[in-house]
């Protein structure tokens, strides 16, 4: 019995030191594409809009990195592009993929 709780409680610590479920980066690429996100976004160069290299970068220590980029990709907010333009920011409206997004994002 004694070994019992003890692999029980082994894998209870085990569970807990886990980090957070990891993004899917497939599931990730597949949403920038049917949001047509690669119009303004690319991983490693800005167009329009910044890459997500920067992005990433911006937010990098940030315990706030995630909440800033669910606000962002939720509250429709005007950006200011490098030419000078505004637009509206597309609102992302599936949770799950957003969420998913924002964790591929903040890994570039």
């Amino acid at each position: 019995m004694k070994v019992l709780t003890l692999i029980s409680t082994a894998i209870a610590a085990l569970a807990f030191t886990m980090p957070a479920a990891a993004q899917d980066a497939e599931a990730a690429l597949k949403t920038l594409k049917a949001e047509n996100c690669t119009k303004c976004h690319s991983v490693d160069k800005s167009k329009k809009g910044p890459s997500y290299q920067k992005v990433a970068a911006k937010y990098k220590g940030k315990a706030d990195g995630e909440a800033k980029l669910e606000t962002f990709l939720t509250s429709n907010p005007k950006v200011k592009l490098d030419d000078g333009s505004e637009e509206e920011h597309k609102v992302l409206k599936d949770d799950k993929a957003r969420a998913n997004l924002i964790k591929w994002v903040l890994s570039q």
